[in-house]
């Protein structure tokens, strides 16, 4: 037998046993079959049918119920008479509460504590006296570690968030409903992808019915464990991974949901956390829902796959995935949007301190709508200008700075610079000759009593803090910009204090936003 035979036989079996698994699924004892529902805005502009499919209609606001569930109710009564752990983000947490509720079975359940308040909320509401929650752990990681550990010490049975085939065929009954709903063709079905279960799920039963239809994965370029693996062959663990997408934080992808994706998945498109802001408003005006981040991950890569592939008149669709979200995350959401819908354009320019400079650059800037202004002299000849312009479209930020420069000012596009647009837009013009040999950091902090102690406790007493900007995002994380002084000779014992705390973080010391404005 061939390798290509082998192949083709282990695919038949797969295929066979998922379809056997969805088929028989008992999720509709708790989930609903949700709306395929089209997006007349979004799809006009892009000029391609894209529907979404509402899985932010489920009673937990999240597909994970029908993996959560599907999988207890597969278990033997031994199995849960000894009660139930698991380990999630928050979206699978909500589930178990759910199905231990409707069983009648204890649960304790282990989310980050970087987990939004809304979700560790909702898990103890969905469960009742039943479910114990337990906050361990920065990531989902950590949480999975502490949840192994107590299965073992009171002998629960674990329920994995991704990670099983009962799990992943619920899930996969998505696709199911999907392809009933859809008769028609079907260009693409857009994924979101954390640990890799909706997108086993969808990828093993869509290309076993109906083989033509693309399955696009879809992660942040920070939390892309699957994309990584994909390209390597093999499961990559990350150091670490974002937070703004709370729900598709995973460092390490399941060994079957990678095999399965490994197979049936046709491509992984990776977009930033502008592209998930803009896809939060794309769906908020065709529908008036407001997702959270990880929910809208499938529309910005259906976004991204349209404008990439240049297709036009296909059907597109794209799983919204939940809908969980901080009320108090949307003030950044809405600034963030319109960087990601390319609306927004920022630069820092040079002025010559020369009569009639100012005027020149107005007359550079025309019509256009200016959205952030900030001036700070730099010396006796220059002026440093942090702008922000309304645009039209992507490309046309590039020909602003090329109109700049060929106008004579010295221009720096920073509209892809995270630093810019998260901290320095906020804290233009802070100079001063005292910070000598700092050092400039990006850190996520979570937003609970004792972060910023552990942080100052962990320095040495003869560093110094020279620099400090604080951003909440309406998260249980905050973005934190730190100038720390410390002499040269001490650098290694530095780097080894920042690897210590457990807090993700970026040296930004050579962005040039910070050279320009604050260095």
């Amino acid at each position: 037998m061939t390798d290509d035979t082998a192949d083709d036989t282990q695919h038949r079996d797969d295929q066979a046993d998922y379809l056997q698994k969805i088929l028989t699924a008992r999720v509709y004892d708790v989930a609903r079959q949700t709306d395929l529902q089209r997006a007349p805005q979004l799809s006009a502009r892009l000029r391609n049918d894209v529907y979404f499919k509402r899985e932010d209609q489920q009673s937990v606001f999240s597909f994970k119920l029908r993996g959560a569930y599907n999988k207890m109710a597969h278990l033997s009564p031994e199995a849960l008479a000894r009660g139930v752990v698991t380990a999630s983000a928050g979206n699978h947490a909500q589930g178990v509460a759910l199905a231990a509720a409707k069983l009648g079975v204890r649960a304790v359940i282990v989310v980050p504590q970087t987990a939004p308040r809304v979700k560790v909320d909702a898990v103890r509401a969905h469960g009742g006296p039943t479910v114990e929650v337990v906050l361990v752990g920065e990531s989902y990681s950590e949480a999975y570690a502490h949840a192994r550990h107590l299965q073992h010490r009171h002998d629960l049975t674990f329920i994995p968030a991704f990670d099983d085939p009962y799990v992943i065929a619920g899930q996969g009954t998505v696709a199911m409903e999907i392809l009933r709903q859809h008769q028609g063709p079907i260009h693409a079905i857009c994924v979101p992808i954390g640990g890799g279960s909706l997108a086993a799920g969808i990828a093993t039963y869509a290309k076993a019915v109906r083989p033509e239809i693309r399955i696009v994965g879809v992660q942040t370029e920070d939390s892309c464990a699957m994309a990584q693996s994909l390209a390597a062959g093999t499961r990559v663990e990350l150091d670490e991974v974002g937070l703004f997408s709370d729900g598709t934080a995973v460092k390490l992808v399941g060994e079957e949901t990678f095999r399965l994706c490994n197979a049936y998945v046709d491509e992984v498109i990776t977009v930033d956390t502008d592209a998930l802001c803009a896809a939060i408003k794309d769906v908020f005006q065709d529908t008036r829902s407001l997702l959270e981040p990880a929910g809208a991950l499938a529309v910005a890569g259906a976004k991204r796959y349209a404008a990439r592939t240049g297709i036009a008149g296909e059907t597109l669709i794209a799983v919204t995935s939940g809908a969980n979200m901080n009320f108090d995350r949307m003030r950044f959401v809405a600034e963030r949007a319109d960087v990601g819908e390319a609306r927004e354009a920022l630069f820092a320019v040079t002025l010559p301190e020369r009569h009639g400079s100012f005027k020149r650059f107005c007359a550079l800037v025309g019509e256009r709508s200016v959205t952030e202004f900030n001036y700070r002299i730099a010396d006796a000849d220059r002026a440093h200008l942090f702008v922000g312009v309304q645009i039209a479209h992507r490309g046309e930020s590039a020909q602003l700075a090329n109109a700049f420069e060929a106008g004579g000012f010295a221009t720096v596009d920073l509209t892809g610079d995270e630093l810019a647009k998260q901290h320095v837009r906020y804290m233009v013009g802070g100079r001063t000759p005292l910070a000598q040999h700092e050092r400039l950091f990006r850190f996520a902090f979570p937003e609970r009593p004792g972060a910023l102690m552990k942080f100052l406790l962990a320095m040495a007493p003869n560093w110094n803090i020279s620099l400090f900007h604080y951003r909440n995002q309406g998260a249980d994380y905050s973005s934190i910009l730190v100038g720390m002084q410390a002499p040269p000779k001490e650098h290694d014992a530095f780097d080894r204090f920042l690897s210590s705390l457990g807090y993700p973080h970026r040296e930004e010391t050579d962005n040039r936003a910070y050279r320009m404005f604050l260095s």
